[in-house]
């Protein structure tokens, strides 16, 4: 391997908690002369809120080390020279869309753009989302991940509710984040590495590990975040290496 591709959320934290050994481990792989980029399916913040909550968790990660569905989005809806979207999501990811000239609206849009929203994915707000659909607008879907770890147990993703709009609409959601090969080329290109020559590092045998060996890379499962041992047993996916942290893969460099 000359590259890793790494996870955030549940595998250098979970919650406002650090990884124990993760910074040290990062920081392995720099003297080792490997490079990494992460690949976060985080759709609350923008590329700068990212780092800047790293930067508070004791990693020192420069912003465009990060890869965040929104960017894949953006970067979608530039070549189809359509820049109009209803975006449904929370916290501060609008600030990536508006720097790019995206125009944020709640009509006439040529995307509906779902991530994250949380406590935002009202009835109110979904029935908007499926009348701007129905009438004509293409769905992005930043991630489809079922759920994810909170330090109160698991919560509810963004994909429950993108199933519900392909449901109601008939229209199948275009996926930016993991795990679309798309996605993961944008960091692969950006680390100047083909796939066969780096691995994922995640805690979801599915979107991580199983999206990961799809494009051609290695796929590291860790025990940290929302792993489950019933679930990683039963998905008919093989992790080339299991660890019980990041901070174990010091072992194998």
């Amino acid at each position: 391997m000359r590259a890793f591709l790494i996870d955030l959320d549940g595998v250098l934290y979970v919650g406002k908690s650090p990884i124990t050994g993760a910074k040290e481990c990062l920081k392995l792989m720099e003297d080792s002369g490997y490079s990494y980029r992460f690949v976060s399916n985080s759709t609350r913040r923008c590329r700068s809120s990212v780092a800047n909550r790293l930067k508070g968790l004791g990693y020192d990660v420069p912003a465009d080390y990060i890869f965040t569905p929104p960017l894949a989005a953006i970067e979608h809806m530039k070549k189809s020279g359509k820049e109009r979207c209803f975006l449904l999501t929370m916290g501060d990811v609008h600030l990536d869309f508006e720097a790019a000239g995206i125009t944020i609206a709640e009509k006439d849009v040529d995307f509906v753009v779902l991530g994250d929203a949380g406590p935002e994915f009202t009835f109110e707000r979904l029935n908007k989302a499926l009348r701007l659909i129905l009438d004509g607008a293409e769905v992005l879907a930043l991630e489809k991940d079922k759920y994810w770890m909170e330090p109160e147990g698991l919560v509810l993703s963004t994909g429950p509710f993108v199933a519900a709009l392909e449901y109601a609409t008939g229209r199948k959601a275009k996926l930016m984040g993991k795990p679309s090969p798309e996605f993961f080329r944008l960091a692969l290109k950006d680390a100047g590495v083909e796939a066969k020559d780096a691995a994922m590092i995640g805690d979801d045998i599915m979107t991580d590990v199983g999206g990961a060996q799809r494009l051609g890379m290695k796929g590291i499962l860790v025990k940290t975040g929302k792993y489950r041992e019933d679930l990683a047993k039963s998905s008919g996916v093989t992790p080339d290496l299991t660890l019980e942290s990041i901070a174990s893969l010091a072992e194998h460099l």
